[in-house]
């Protein structure tokens, strides 16, 4: 059969896929209405069809292009497609039309060479316009000198940036695959360089985990972080258009409900506050709120002046320290051993010459009404209040920053002192994440508990008088009868009464809840968190199951990763794997050049990622004056008008028409403009760094206008004259 007659045999093949598909999608809308509108089973039961419906629908929307990228066919002539989801022969269920690509039987789609062919005859590449199979790329397996054909994958990196990430599904690599399909439960940790796809690999794992691991996954979902909102933007539709979505995406400055933080600190306070030392400084501040008094404080009670002393506060804030209970929750502790104390003292005094401790009926009455006067008693209220007050996370960590006595007493380093009301900054959330710990819940919080814990009992209450009334019905039924329709009376009757159908997504019920955790969490430019941040994250996810993603060399943050076991090692102490990325598929080489002289510069010992193509095109650099600098830009703009895709203007902090670099981590355009190169390698001592991101972000086109020389490291541009 020739290449033509091949190509329409593949197009009714795949034609007949989205046939099946939209068969599929209709079977399922109408499950989904019928469930919406159903009235069979308890509340909860039609609940859980509702979303099941809706989660295979959403899986469905998102194959409408590239349902299927391929075919193999095996040596013993098994012929399979490869797709971004399964679909079943409507005859035999059990054999597949198309396989998922995370079915371990399309493994060899990504992994098989000439040299190892994994008993594969062929892999067929499809090229693809929407539904349409444009053409196709054979290889065969087993002749010499054969390797993996790139037409899809050059075609891919080659096609123009849109807005965002997309999923390299269709043309994932064999070193790719091994770190997708990896079997370790734990942490993995990936570095690679610049336009190493680790990115985008750690989104397939997750997809490859959510697939082989549904069960498991799918309640409590995966946490991905990222460095800025516009990163979480741009890889934000990878996993949807893999047909996940229980996943939330967050910043670490917005991992706390309610607060959403951006202002950074000065490196130097970053640092001091991103060191694991800070845990101790918040601990001292918390124990220095638990006082006990210079003079006795006076507490009246009936016709006596009872005093709280030193000896009484000490006692009671050994016993709540010792209880282990967080500060808030431990004042019940500390207000126990006061009152009982407080409550003798006064009996002793009131009953003296009258009342024996023998009498006990007696003793425990005035107790009780002691106890009672205690708990409405301004100044007893107050004494608490000031001997172990109840705090947030908030008032704590403000009232330290603002006080330099408060800094001194907790060891804290003097320059983290600022005024009052200043925004809370990234460094502070895992501090405040820290003592929502220590500190546990407010009265507030507390009160929102008891109110919920009591109408759970008077809700069980009612329950259980409504099924008392109801047993005489059955009181003519056998045991197992009668056991039935109890069963049912509580399921039909009661569960819609009592049940909590929460409605939001799970992504929206986890951004809202402090507590929730993840059954795995993702990490990317994992190398700029700090030790503090480090601890937010492993108490989100207490399996200790994550992805983390990032490249030391590209690290600026001052309170980041040296290495890696510096950061892991005390949670998951050798037992982390760690897998590299070595070939670069986002830059040319021509620019991955001039960048390799950059990171020589700062970090000799690392070596820069093999470019997977060159494009012909030399990147290159103009000498500007201030005054010409705006001209100069508007310029490069309206060039790349002219051009599909997308483009970056890069520069130092300040310079007006530009954005830093550390915004465009983790970001890819078409075209890149650095300007004042000179002046981002003088910033601070990650200066260098800053550069090699910038100088990484091109996909095809790159320029450099400068104002003075051109760094040394920057002679492989060549310079051009405006003409």
């Amino acid at each position: 059969m020739g290449y033509e007659e091949e190509l329409q045999s593949e197009r009714e093949y795949v034609a007949d896929l989205y046939a099946r598909l939209d068969g599929e999608r209709a079977r399922v809308k109408a499950a989904y209405q019928s469930a919406l509108g159903g009235t069979g089973g308890t509340a909860m039961e039609r609940d859980n069809e509702v979303r099941a419906r809706h989660r295979e629908m959403k899986r469905l929307n998102v194959a409408d292009y590239g349902l299927c990228f391929g075919r193999l066919d095996s040596v013993d002539g098994d012929r399979s497609y490869i797709g971004r989801i399964g679909l079943f022969d409507e005859e035999n269920e059990f054999e597949p039309a198309l396989l998922d690509w995370r079915a371990p039987a399309a493994r060899p789609f990504y992994t098989a060479t000439g040299a190892t062919p994994e008993g594969m005859l062929r892999r067929r590449q499809f090229l693809t316009r929407r539904r349409t199979v444009a053409g196709f790329t054979d290889e065969v397996f087993g002749k010499l000198g054969e390797e993996r054909g790139d037409v899809a994958l050059l075609e891919a990196l080659n096609a123009p940036r849109g807005a965002g990430m997309r999923d390299i599904v269709a043309t994932i690599q064999s070193e790719q695959d091994a770190i997708i399909r990896l079997d370790h439960p734990g942490v993995l940790v990936i570095e690679g360089g610049p336009g190493t796809g680790k990115t985008v690999v750690a989104l397939h794992r997750v997809a490859y985990l959510m697939y082989t691991q549904r069960e498991r996954m799918e309640r409590h979902g995966v946490l991905v972080v990222g460095p800025n909102p516009a990163f979480l933007d741009h890889i934000g539709r990878v996993l949807p258009s893999l047909g996940e979505s229980d996943v939330v995406f967050s910043t670490v400055g917005s991992l706390l409900p309610g607060l959403l933080a951006t202002a950074e600190d000065a490196p130097d306070v970053a640092r001091i506050k991103g060191s694991r030392a800070m845990v101790d400084v918040l601990k001292a501040a918390v124990a220095a709120r638990q006082r006990v008094p210079e003079e006795p404080i006076p507490i009246g009670m009936k016709d006596v002046v009872v005093q709280i002393g030193a000896d009484v506060a000490e006692w009671a804030r050994q016993e709540a320290r010792d209880s282990g209970l967080p500060h808030n929750e431990a004042r019940a502790v500390f207000r126990e051993i006061v009152t009982y104390v407080l409550t003798e003292r006064a009996i002793g005094r009131i009953g003296k010459g009258w009342m024996s401790r023998s009498d006990k009926q007696a003793w425990e009455d005035m107790r009780s009404g002691l106890v009672k006067d205690l708990a409405d008693d301004e100044s007893f209220i107050a004494a608490l209040d000031f001997l172990w007050p109840i705090m947030t996370p908030f008032e704590l960590l403000g009232s330290l920053y603002s006080s330099p006595e408060e800094l001194a007493a907790a060891g804290a380093d003097p320059s983290l002192l600022r005024a009052e009301g200043e925004p809370w900054t990234v460094s502070d959330v895992p501090l405040l994440d820290e003592l929502h710990d220590l500190l546990g819940k407010d009265g507030t919080e507390q009160a929102v508990d008891q109110a919920a814990t009591a109408e759970r009992r008077a809700e069980a209450r009612y329950a259980a008088e409504v099924l008392d009334s109801m047993v005489g019905r059955f009181d003519h039924m056998d045991d197992e009868d009668h056991l039935f329709a109890s069963d049912m009376l509580f399921a039909e009757d009661l569960a819609e009464r009592f049940e909590d159908h929460d409605q939001r997504t799970l992504a929206e019920r986890a951004l809202a809840d402090r507590a929730w955790t993840y059954r795995h969490v993702v990490v990317d430019e994992a190398q700029e968190l700090s030790e503090m941040d480090w601890r937010v994250l492993m108490r989100r996810c207490p399996g200790r199951s994550f992805t983390v993603v990032g490249d030391l060399a590209q690290r600026r943050a001052a309170a980041g990763a040296t290495s890696w076991g510096q950061m892991l090692d005390p949670y998951v102490p050798g037992r982390w794997e760690y897998r590299s990325l070595t070939v670069n598929y986002r830059t040319p080489a021509e620019i991955m050049a001039v960048a390799a002289q950059v990171l020589a510069e700062f970090a000799p010992d690392v070596k820069a990622p093999d470019s997977v193509r060159a494009n012909g095109v030399q990147p290159w650099s103009r000498q500007v004056t201030a005054e010409e600098l705006p001209a100069a830009i508007e310029e490069f703009a309206k060039q790349e008008a002219e051009f599909e895709g997308t483009s970056v203007v890069i520069g130092p902090p300040g310079v007006p028409g530009t954005v830093p670099a550390s915004e465009t981590k983790g970001l890819e355009y078409d075209s890149v403009l650095v300007v004042a190169p000179e002046r981002i390698l003088a910033g601070g001592p990650r200066g260098a760094a800053e550069l090699y991101v910038a100088l990484t972000r091109a996909t095809q086109r790159l320029g450099v206008l400068h104002h003075d020389p051109l760094p040394a490291a920057l002679s492989g541009l060549t310079e051009t004259v405006r003409t």
